[in-house]
């Protein structure tokens, strides 16, 4: 079984909530396998309360969790991509981001 490590950014639109619980959970759920990141197309700059509380939960380190730009992973330098999961909300108006490339939605 390959021990490889895989890298998997989590996008969304606001940075605040599910792509950081899904980064979050992938990352301890995925017991080392998982270099796990988040970040939003238009990152409202803080996350929600709501999002760390979960998060806390599954043991995850919250300190460096924060609400970013998805330009951060879009520079040389950046941390090549493996995996890279769009979560949205089509049913409140949302406009899935849209990542060069074949990512998972």
């Amino acid at each position: 079984m390959s021990k490889e490590t895989y890298n998997v950014l989590f996008l969304c639109t606001g940075n605040t909530s599910r792509s950081i619980m899904a980064e979050a959970l992938l990352a301890t759920m995925g017991k080392g396998r998982f270099k796990t990141f988040s970040a939003g197309s238009q990152p409202s700059g803080t996350v929600n309360p709501f999002a760390i509380e979960q998060v806390k939960k599954t043991g995850y380190d919250v300190s460096n969790l924060r609400s970013k730009n998805w330009d951060e992973f879009a520079v040389e330098g950046a941390p090549q991509m493996d995996f890279i999961v769009t979560v949205c909300d089509q049913a409140a108006g949302e406009v899935c981001p849209i990542w060069p490339g074949h990512p998972v939605s």
